[in-house]
């Protein structure tokens, strides 16, 4: 029996408002920032002897579309708990869909697993958000801040960093299969997608 369950993913920069619109669309959100590996993983890559945290490398896309797999399968899954501040996992939750027909999977490396996603039946929609740099850069260094991600003077660097590959970064993520569209458009698509019974994306 094939599931009438689907998955919207939701890309874009760090900062952009991803969590946000995520939760504007009213569907359950599975942060896929919770499928970083751990900090003492052999594979993580490196830049100049340091983690590169910005690499898709650093994170799981297996273990992510298992259970984006399993969630369309099955209706819940129990999901990691990641600690930024720790670069590590730090416990499991139970995730469950209840009778939502739709779910959003949202995180900056969300692009990386649209393909696959696509080429199991998983998908229903896939965006990556774009707005002006400078106010995602705003948004990102205020956020990191409040939630002590990273002593001041490292989330600094690093958001002057992000900001100079945010052009990139877009590129990238619409490369592989995510649309690029502003908040708003992506709260009407998925409108449209609950409203058309959401078809899988082709």
């Amino acid at each position: 029996m094939v599931s009438p369950r689907r998955v919207v993913l939701l890309a874009g920069p760090s900062g952009s408002g991803k969590s946000y619109i995520a939760q504007r669309t009213g569907l359950p959100v599975l942060c896929l920032d919770d499928f970083y590996k751990d900090g003492d993983d052999p594979t993580l890559p490196r830049r100049n002897g340091q983690i590169d945290w910005e690499s898709p490398d650093s994170w799981d896309a297996e273990s992510a579309i298992e259970i984006i797999a399993q969630l369309i399968r099955h209706g819940q899954a129990d999901v990691p708990v990641y600690a930024i501040n720790e670069d590590r996992r730090v416990a499991s939750r139970r995730f469950d869909l209840a009778d939502a027909p739709l779910f959003v999977a949202e995180g900056i490396f969300a692009a990386e697993i649209v393909e696959e996603c696509r080429r199991r039946g998983l998908l229903a929609g896939a965006y990556a958000l774009r707005r002006p740099r400078g106010a995602t850069f705003l948004r990102r260094l205020s956020r990191d801040l409040a939630e002590q991600r990273k002593g001041p003077r490292v989330l600094l660097s690093r958001g002057v960093a992000l900001l100079r590959a945010e052009p990139a970064v877009l590129r990238r993520q619409t490369g592989l299969g995510a649309e690029a569209a502003r908040g708003r458009e992506v709260l009407r698509r998925v409108a449209r997608l609950l409203a058309a019974g959401h078809p899988p994306a082709r």
